[in-house]
C-alpha cells in the first residue's frame, strides 16, 4: 500500500515549481487548520464532488452538462453543513465495516460494526475531522513536495516512492498524528484567547458601569449641596 502514490507522482511530472509550492502551502494549511476551517473545507469538498457528479450525470444522460454540474454543485454546497454529520456516520461506519470484514471474513453480523462505527463517527466528530483533515493535508503536501523536489533537484520521485513505501507510509502516519495534536493545541489556544477577550470585555463593561454609578453619586451629591446652599441663603435672608 502506497500512501504516496507513484502513479500520481508520475502524472505530476513536468509541473512547474509554482503549482507544486501552492500544493505544499495548501496541504500545510489543511494539516494545521483543518478543524478551525472545517466548515469551509466541508463546503468546498462537497460542492466540488457534487459538481463533478453533476457533470458526469449530465454527460451520461445527454442533458445540459454545465447546468447540471453547476446546479448540483450549488445544491450540495448549500446542504453541506447539514450533511456533514450524516457523511461522518456513513464514512466511519463503512470504515469499521470494511475493517471488520477484513479481520473476520466469515462474520455474519457485520452491520453491527457499521452501526458502532457510525455512532463513533458522530460522537467523535471533532476528532475524526481533525484526523481526516490532517491526513489529507499531509498526503497533499507530500505529493506536492515530491513533485517540487523532482522539478528543482531532478530527483526521481517515482522511484523513491516505490522503493521506500514503508518509510513514507510511517512518515505520513506520524505527521498525521502530529497534525491532530497541533490542531488540538491551536484550538485550545484559540478558546483561551477568546475567553481572555470575553473576560476583558466584561471587565471593561463593569468599569463603565462603576464609572456611571460614580458619576450619578457625584451628581446627586452636587445637587444636594447646591440645594443646601440655597436653603441656607433663604434662611439667612
Amino acid at each position: 500500500m502506497h500512501l504516496i502514490a507513484p502513479d500520481i507522482l508520475a502524472d505530476a511530472r513536468g509541473l512547474s515549481p509554482f503549482p507544486c509550492g501552492i500544493g505544499v502551502v495548501l496541504g500545510g494549511l489543511v494539516w494545521l487548520c483543518g478543524w478551525r476551517w472545517h466548515r469551509f473545507w466541508v463546503v468546498v469538498a462537497v460542492t466540488v464532488i457534487g459538481g463533478l457528479i453533476g457533470l458526469q450525470t449530465g454527460k451520461s444522460t445527454g442533458g445540459h452538462i454545465l447546468a447540471m454540474g453547476v446546479l448540483l454543485g450549488l445544491s450540495a454546497g448549500l446542504l453541506a453543513l447539514e450533511l456533514a454529520r450524516v457523511l461522518a456516520f456513513l464514512a466511519a461506519g463503512t470504515a469499521v465495516w470494511l475493517a471488520a470484514g477484513a479481520l473476520f471474513p466469515k462474520g455474519q453480523e457485520l452491520w453491527i460494526g457499521f452501526l458502532i462505527g457510525g455512532l463513533l463517527g458522530v460522537l467523535l466528530y471533532r476528532f475524526w475531522t481533525m484526523m481526516l483533515t490532517s491526513f489529507a493535508g499531509v498526503v497533499l503536501a507530500a505529493h506536492a513536495l515530491c513533485a517540487l523536489a523532482e522539478s528543482l533537484f531532478r530527483v526521481d520521485a517515482v522511484k523513491f516512492a516505490t522503493e521506500h513505501a514503508l518509510i513514507l507510509n510511517g512518515a505520513v502516519l506520524a505527521a498525521t498524528c502530529m497534525g491532530v495534536a497541533a490542531q488540538s493545541l491551536l484550538e485550545r489556544w484559540r478558546l483561551r484567547r477568546r475567553e481572555r477577550r470575553e473576560k476583558a470585555a466584561e471587565k471593561k463593561l463593569l468599569e463603565k458601569e462603576r464609572e456611571k454609578e460614580r458619576e450619578k453619586v457625584l451628581a446627586s451629591v452636587s445637587k444636594q449641596s447646591l440645594w443646601d446652599r440655597l436653603l441656607g441663603k433663604k434662611t439667612a435672608a
